[in-house]
């Protein structure tokens, strides 16, 4: 696309060649990293798939949220489910000289088969234990839609997040704003001016990602952002969502170097990685 040549695009395999890249490798997860999971369309498998893969070798993942999952998408080895934080932080030792991989919840909801998640400040606590390699948090909610804006309590990033990954549903794109298509279409309008009822835009989905209220409203100042793109794999074109990736690049947010496609539920989740050249 040659009038994006301020824009590099590194596709699978470009950087290593004959190898599939990992989603570690993708987002350069750094030791003791601390990721929060915002937006829509994915964050529930993507949390599954990364820590899958942090947890094949010698390091734990603590997976968790600062929000509500089904119970039935809690992933990992062992489940842990308490309200005393002091309690639950002598179990998640307790499980981690078993397990690699843990999730924590403070109760269940039983109504709603959901489970509750644990506070930010919780998070921070977590991060201390010299058991816990590296916590993924899903902070945000979406009511299953494919893209999101967030109310003024979302999302729940914690203060000691050192990534915030930002994702996106590509099915999203050219669907009509409304409650079918978009959770809270209202906030989605007022933050990108797009009216109710006209189709979402690659225009409106950069602006909701960088918006200072918009999906990753809440993130530390010293954290780096990624956002995902994600289902390459229902899109009829990659074109679409490409440019979408340049357009998020082009409106400019500090914390943001690089977009990545993804196809979550493949068993080769990263479609290509769209950088900003380095300075």
């Amino acid at each position: 696309m040659a009038e994006h040549t301020k824009i590099e695009s590194v596709k699978r395999g470009d950087s290593m060649p004959g190898k599939t890249i990992t989603l570690k490798e993708a987002f350069g997860v750094r030791p003791g990293e601390i990721i929060s999971l915002v937006g829509a369309g994915g964050k529930t498998t993507l949390m599954s798939a990364l820590s899958r893969e942090l947890s094949c070798g010698n390091e734990s993942v603590t997976t968790t949220t600062t929000t509500k999952i089904f119970e039935w998408q809690a992933p990992g080895e062992k489940l842990i489910i308490e309200a005393d934080e002091n309690k639950m932080l002598e179990l998640a030792v307790q499980a981690l000289q078993q397990h690699r991989h843990i999730t924590l919840a403070s109760k269940k909801m039983p109504d709603v088969n959901k489970l509750d998640g644990i506070s930010p400040q919780m998070i921070v606590k977590l991060a201390d234990l010299e058991q816990v390699d590296y916590i993924i948090i899903e902070a945000d909610g979406a009511a299953r839609k494919p893209l999101k804006a967030p109310n003024a309590t979302e999302p729940v990033i914690p203060s000691n997040t050192t990534l915030v990954i930002a994702i996106v549903g590509i099915d999203a794109l050219n669907k009509k704003l409304d409650r079918e298509n978009v959770f809270r279409p209202e906030i989605v309008s007022k933050l990108t001016g797009l009216a109710i009822g006209e189709l979402v835009t690659p225009d409106a989905i950069a602006a909701l990602i960088v918006h200072r209220k918009g999906i990753t409203r809440g993130s530390p100042p010293d954290a780096r952002i990624i956002p995902v793109i994600n289902k390459m794999d229902i899109t009829k074109s990659g074109a679409e969502a490409e440019a979408l990736a340049y357009k998020i690049l082009e409106v400019g947010h500090p914390g943001i170097e690089l977009v990545m496609l993804c196809q979550l539920q493949s068993a080769e989740p990263v479609a290509d990685i769209i950088q900003a050249p380095r300075k």
